[in-house]
């Protein structure tokens, strides 16, 4: 039998970027099949509110000596995962975050769409704007990894001015003096609590890693929290877009673009990226265009993050440093392929699953469904971190509260990373 780790012997390259040979023929099926069941693992991860693709590939990395696999298999399960994830993570946020209709008017856009009987739209909106971003961000890769290939040590060498610049790009899509202040409040909060919680070392029954509490308090438990006095999901009505071709594609570009300028900076996530560029989003579809340049900045900062890895030897994601971890050969060939598939599997299931997941939520208790989730979220921060990770999940949950009350948007909150990096590197 052909061993996969073969394929990352004599590589070739594209514009730079390591790209290795082609994938043998025998190689196919077992790469298929590791690819579908990441793709079983996205899905779980997407639709179960706390649970990240970041937590199967952790466990997976952890797991990784102690099984007879070869590791790119592994590494191929992992991102299909992650690529996944990016699709269907949309489905629970939008069906179980949805607030009470009195407090639509600052609700995110997707909620706005679900008590409006959208929510199917705002689905297949989400769906849209990763299936461009997708292919935004393979025709782009290679002629941007180049470019980075030879920023890489001027970014890194002045990172705390880039994070600075990155922040004031933040601050400048702002509508008044009083949410900026406001939003450097919330980053200051979550720059302290990053400080604070991220040299700790915690261990659960499962795997390490503090990130499960501290990112399932800063963004998960929030949102349910503002929704336990909601009336759940309302009736949805058709799926049918209300948005012109022309603004659907430059909210898709618009997300695509924002994902490769910042997928190969350390600490700054895809929310970032999507509120960069919502100057972008045409105003007549504000609400529609949101929803779908978030979704695209998510998938794509997943792929240039990809790029990312291979040529620069960084992992910028949960699930590349779980790859990076079990010492996944890089074999793009393979990678790529695993990202076209997992892409396509996750554009189909959105529609279905989602649809399915309105119905489901609209017959439960609105109250016990959020509270039974706010109980999952504590469970994994356990899980992940052990009792310790309670604590972590608390302080994380009240920053996570009082940035929105403060009036800043929870893009700021990335500052848990991104502050704690940029001070470091001073």
């Amino acid at each position: 039998m052909v061993s996969v780790s073969a394929l990352a012997v004599d590589p070739v390259s594209v514009f730079g970027v390591p790209f290795g040979p082609p994938a043998e023929p025998a190689l196919l099926l077992p790469v298929a099949l590791a690819t579908l069941a990441g793709c079983g693992l996205g899905t779980l991860s997407g639709l179960v509110p706390g649970l990240h693709a970041n937590n199967f590939a952790l466990l997976l990395a952890a797991a990784a000596p102690r099984i007879a696999v070869d590791p790119l298999l592994l590494g191929a399960a992992m991102l299909a995962a992650g690529i996944v994830h990016t699709f269907l993570d949309i489905v629970p946020s939008l069906a179980l975050g949805v607030p009470d209709a009195a407090m639509a008017v600052s609700a995110l856009p997707g909620h706005r769409l679900v008590l409006q009987g959208r929510g199917r739209e705002a689905l297949r909106l989400s769906a849209a704007g990763s299936g461009l971003a997708i292919l935004l961000a393979l025709a782009l890769a290679f002629p941007v990894t180049w470019a980075m290939l030879r920023l890489a040590p001027l970014l890194s060498q002045w990172f705390p001015l880039v994070a600075a610049v990155v922040l004031l790009a933040l601050l400048a899509t702002e509508p008044s003096h009083r949410a900026r202040l406001a939003a450097l409040l919330a980053f200051a909060l979550a720059t302290g609590l990053g400080l604070f919680v991220l040299p700790l070392s915690l261990s659960g029954p499962l795997a390490g890693s503090v990130l499960a509490p501290l990112f399932g308090g800063l963004f998960g438990a929030p949102v349910l929290l503002d929704a336990l006095g909601g009336d759940g999901v309302p009736a949805q009505a058709d799926a049918q877009f209300a948005m012109a071709p022309i603004d659907l594609a430059t909210s898709g570009v618009a997300g695509g673009l924002s994902g490769a300028a910042v997928g190969y900076l350390p600490g700054v996530s895809a929310g970032v990226a999507a509120t960069l560029s919502l100057p972008a989003v045409p105003a007549r579809s504000e609400l529609r265009g949101y929803v779908v340049a978030t979704s695209g900045a998510n998938t794509s900062t997943a792929v240039f993050a990809l790029f990312a890895l291979i040529a620069l030897g960084s992992p910028r994601t949960g699930v590349l440093v779980a790859v990076d971890d079990a010492g996944v050969p890089l074999v793009l060939p393979v990678f790529l392929s695993v990202v076209v598939a997992a892409s396509a599997v996750g554009f189909v299931l959105v529609g279905l699953l989602g649809d399915a997941a309105f119905r489901l939520v609209a017959s439960l208790n609105q109250r016990r469904l959020v509270l039974s989730v706010l109980a999952l979220l504590a469970v994994l921060s356990v899980v992940f971190a052990g009792a310790a990770g309670l604590a972590v999940f608390a302080m994380a949950t009240l920053v996570g509260l009082i940035g929105p009350r403060l009036g800043a948007r929870r893009v700021y909150l990335m500052g848990v990373l991104l502050g704690p990096l940029a001070l470091r590197a001073v």
